[in-house]
Protein backbone atom coordinates (compact mmCIF):
# COMPACT_ATOMS: atom_id res chain seq x y z
CA UNK A 1 0.00 0.00 0.00
CA UNK A 2 2.85 2.10 0.74
CA UNK A 3 4.35 1.55 -2.30
CA UNK A 4 1.73 2.29 -4.41
CA UNK A 5 1.49 5.34 -2.65
CA UNK A 6 4.86 6.38 -3.20
CA UNK A 7 5.14 5.49 -6.74
CA UNK A 8 2.18 7.56 -7.10
CA UNK A 9 3.76 10.41 -5.46
CA UNK A 10 5.81 11.62 -8.95
CA UNK A 11 6.57 15.26 -9.64
CA UNK A 12 3.72 17.18 -11.39
CA UNK A 13 3.91 20.01 -13.93
CA UNK A 14 1.08 20.34 -15.11
CA UNK A 15 -2.55 20.98 -13.32
CA UNK A 16 -6.20 21.66 -13.47
CA UNK A 17 -6.35 25.68 -12.39
CA UNK A 18 -10.49 24.73 -12.22
CA UNK A 19 -9.64 22.34 -8.73
CA UNK A 20 -9.18 24.69 -6.52
CA UNK A 21 -7.13 24.10 -3.17
CA UNK A 22 -9.01 25.45 0.36
CA UNK A 23 -6.57 26.98 2.93
CA UNK A 24 -8.28 23.47 5.58
CA UNK A 25 -6.48 21.27 2.75
CA UNK A 26 -3.14 23.16 2.55
CA UNK A 27 -3.54 23.25 6.96
CA UNK A 28 -3.98 19.09 6.93
CA UNK A 29 -1.12 18.47 4.46
CA UNK A 30 1.37 20.89 6.65
CA UNK A 31 -0.20 18.72 9.98
CA UNK A 32 1.28 15.63 8.57
CA UNK A 33 5.08 17.41 7.77
CA UNK A 34 4.50 18.62 12.19
CA UNK A 35 3.46 15.22 13.02
CA UNK A 36 7.00 14.03 10.94
CA UNK A 37 10.57 13.19 12.15
CA UNK A 38 12.56 16.33 12.77
CA UNK A 39 16.38 16.46 13.31
CA UNK A 40 16.78 16.52 17.06
CA UNK A 41 13.19 17.41 17.31
CA UNK A 42 14.17 21.01 16.90
CA UNK A 43 11.47 21.77 14.55
CA UNK A 44 12.88 24.50 13.09
CA UNK A 45 10.35 24.40 9.76
CA UNK A 46 7.87 27.07 8.99
CA UNK A 47 5.02 27.68 6.45
CA UNK A 48 3.56 29.74 4.34
CA UNK A 49 0.51 29.02 2.62
CA UNK A 50 -0.68 30.17 -0.52
CA UNK A 51 -4.32 29.28 -2.21
CA UNK A 52 -5.85 32.98 -3.75
CA UNK A 53 -4.61 33.44 -7.20
CA UNK A 54 -3.53 36.64 -6.09
CA UNK A 55 -0.85 35.13 -3.80
CA UNK A 56 -0.17 32.28 -5.93
CA UNK A 57 0.71 34.47 -9.05
CA UNK A 58 3.43 36.67 -6.66
CA UNK A 59 4.98 33.29 -6.15
CA UNK A 60 4.77 31.91 -9.72
CA UNK A 61 7.42 34.26 -11.33
CA UNK A 62 10.00 32.87 -8.84
CA UNK A 63 10.03 29.32 -9.75
CA UNK A 64 12.13 27.39 -12.39
CA UNK A 65 9.88 24.74 -13.57
CA UNK A 66 12.10 21.64 -15.09
CA UNK A 67 15.57 22.24 -16.13
CA UNK A 68 15.68 19.43 -18.09
CA UNK A 69 12.63 20.59 -20.53
CA UNK A 70 14.88 23.31 -22.52
CA UNK A 71 12.11 24.43 -24.61
CA UNK A 72 9.39 24.50 -22.12
CA UNK A 73 9.10 27.21 -20.15
CA UNK A 74 6.92 25.80 -17.14
CA UNK A 75 2.79 25.44 -16.80
CA UNK A 76 1.07 28.02 -19.06
CA UNK A 77 -2.39 29.82 -17.90
CA UNK A 78 -5.09 26.84 -17.04
CA UNK A 79 -2.25 24.56 -15.98
CA UNK A 80 -0.58 26.52 -13.23
CA UNK A 81 -0.99 25.26 -9.63
CA UNK A 82 -3.46 26.15 -7.72
CA UNK A 83 -1.71 26.19 -3.91
CA UNK A 84 2.14 26.78 -2.90
CA UNK A 85 3.56 25.87 0.48
CA UNK A 86 6.81 27.90 1.15
CA UNK A 87 8.97 25.65 3.30
CA UNK A 88 11.13 27.88 5.50
CA UNK A 89 13.84 27.25 8.24
CA UNK A 90 13.30 29.55 11.01
CA UNK A 91 16.99 30.28 12.05
CA UNK A 92 15.70 32.17 15.87
CA UNK A 93 14.75 28.02 16.43
CA UNK A 94 17.93 26.80 15.16
CA UNK A 95 20.71 27.83 12.41
CA UNK A 96 20.76 24.52 10.58
CA UNK A 97 17.52 22.50 9.27
CA UNK A 98 19.15 19.02 8.43
CA UNK A 99 17.23 16.77 6.64
CA UNK A 100 13.79 18.18 7.79
CA UNK A 101 12.72 20.12 5.05
CA UNK A 102 13.08 16.98 2.50
CA UNK A 103 10.99 14.75 5.13
CA UNK A 104 8.58 17.44 5.22
CA UNK A 105 8.12 17.78 1.83
CA UNK A 106 7.65 14.42 1.08
CA UNK A 107 4.90 13.83 3.97
CA UNK A 108 3.20 16.31 2.47
CA UNK A 109 3.64 14.99 -1.17
CA UNK A 110 2.36 11.61 -0.26
CA UNK A 111 -0.72 13.15 1.59
CA UNK A 112 -1.38 15.07 -1.21
CA UNK A 113 -1.57 12.22 -3.11
CA UNK A 114 -3.61 10.17 -1.15
CA UNK A 115 -6.18 13.40 -1.57
CA UNK A 116 -5.62 13.09 -5.29
CA UNK A 117 -3.82 15.90 -5.54
CA UNK A 118 -0.05 16.25 -6.85
CA UNK A 119 2.93 18.46 -6.91
CA UNK A 120 6.44 19.06 -7.83
CA UNK A 121 9.13 20.18 -4.90
CA UNK A 122 10.92 23.25 -6.04
CA UNK A 123 14.50 24.54 -4.88
CA UNK A 124 15.16 26.65 -8.07
CA UNK A 125 13.76 29.67 -6.78
CA UNK A 126 14.73 33.28 -7.19
CA UNK A 127 15.03 33.25 -3.61
CA UNK A 128 15.39 36.99 -2.78
CA UNK A 129 12.70 38.04 -5.38
CA UNK A 130 10.54 36.08 -3.35
CA UNK A 131 11.35 37.12 -0.05
CA UNK A 132 10.80 40.72 -0.96
CA UNK A 133 7.56 39.75 -2.86
CA UNK A 134 6.06 37.74 0.15
CA UNK A 135 7.40 39.81 3.28
CA UNK A 136 9.83 36.84 4.55
CA UNK A 137 11.54 37.77 7.32
CA UNK A 138 15.62 37.30 7.16
CA UNK A 139 15.78 34.70 9.48
CA UNK A 140 13.46 32.94 7.68
CA UNK A 141 15.46 30.77 5.00
CA UNK A 142 13.67 29.72 2.11
CA UNK A 143 14.37 26.18 1.69
CA UNK A 144 11.79 24.31 -0.77
CA UNK A 145 8.37 26.05 -2.48
CA UNK A 146 5.88 23.38 -3.21
CA UNK A 147 3.42 23.44 -6.23
CA UNK A 148 0.35 21.85 -5.81
CA UNK A 149 -3.07 21.24 -7.61
CA UNK A 150 -4.92 18.42 -9.51
CA UNK A 151 -2.17 16.98 -11.83
CA UNK A 152 -3.43 16.89 -15.61
CA UNK A 153 -0.31 14.96 -17.01
CA UNK A 154 0.53 11.52 -16.81
CA UNK A 155 4.29 11.14 -15.53
CA UNK A 156 5.83 7.32 -16.85
CA UNK A 157 8.76 5.45 -14.88
CA UNK A 158 11.14 4.08 -17.24
CA UNK A 159 14.21 1.98 -16.38
CA UNK A 160 17.96 4.18 -16.80
CA UNK A 161 18.64 3.17 -20.68
CA UNK A 162 21.90 2.10 -21.67
CA UNK A 163 23.22 5.39 -21.79
CA UNK A 164 22.56 6.21 -18.32
CA UNK A 165 20.78 9.38 -18.84
CA UNK A 166 18.95 10.12 -16.07
CA UNK A 167 17.08 13.39 -17.46
CA UNK A 168 13.46 13.27 -17.75
CA UNK A 169 11.57 13.98 -21.03
CA UNK A 170 8.23 14.23 -22.41
CA UNK A 171 6.81 11.71 -25.62
CA UNK A 172 4.75 12.99 -28.48
CA UNK A 173 1.57 12.72 -26.28
CA UNK A 174 2.94 14.60 -23.95
CA UNK A 175 3.72 11.97 -21.35
CA UNK A 176 6.49 12.46 -18.87
CA UNK A 177 8.93 9.87 -18.71
CA UNK A 178 11.03 9.59 -15.78
CA UNK A 179 14.19 6.99 -16.24
CA UNK A 180 15.26 5.62 -12.37
CA UNK A 181 17.58 3.30 -11.58
CA UNK A 182 17.04 -0.45 -11.03
CA UNK A 183 17.22 -1.68 -7.45
CA UNK A 184 20.37 -4.13 -8.41
CA UNK A 185 22.31 -0.88 -9.48
CA UNK A 186 21.38 0.55 -5.93
CA UNK A 187 22.18 -2.03 -3.50
CA UNK A 188 25.82 -2.73 -3.10
CA UNK A 189 25.78 -5.92 -0.78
Amino acid sequence: MIKELITKTRSYRRFDENRRITREELLDLVDCARLSASAGNRQPLKYILSWQAETNEKIFPHLRWAAYLKDWPGPGVGERPTAYIVILGDTTVHPGFECDHGIAAQSIMLAATEKGLGGCMIASINREALRRELGIAPTLEILLVLALGRPTETVVIDPLPPSGDIRYWRDNEQRHHVPKRSLDELVLK
